[in-house]
């Protein structure tokens, strides 16, 4: 089995910047794809960011030039880079795991969410 284990959210203000970092455990041979999910109160869970092992990365579009994704293989983390922080970036972030090179859909394994506060 994979754990996922997230930290680095907290409360920011508007234009600040938090970094997010995800460790994996187990059978990490397993993983693929790593990266972030989004779900803010009421709305649905968007894919933030994605990276394969091979270091190739996927945003969506409302983050892109904002967050930067990167990936340290010897210590199996990931980590997001968020800057330029908006109101609208509040939310709880799940770091996801997949044995496929994409998180489209969802990967298997999934962190415990971290929550993100961005204040005006």
């Amino acid at each position: 089995q994979v754990l996922l284990v997230e930290s680095g959210g907290g409360l920011v203000q508007t234009g600040g910047s938090l970094r997010l970092s995800c460790a994996a455990s187990g059978s990490i041979l397993s993983i693929n794809a790593m990266g972030w999910y989004r779900q803010a109160p009421g709305q649905q869970r968007e894919l933030v960011a994605a990276i394969t092992s091979g270091g190739s990365t996927t945003y969506a579009d409302s983050m892109k030039g904002r967050f930067t994704i990167s990936r340290d293989n010897r210590k199996n983390t990931v980590y997001l880079q968020m800057n330029s922080l908006k109101s609208e970036d509040t939310a709880v972030y799940y770091c996801n795991g997949a044995r496929l090179a994409t998180l489209i859909p969802p990967g298997e394994y999934w962190g415990q969410g971290t929550q993100v506060t961005v204040s005006s």
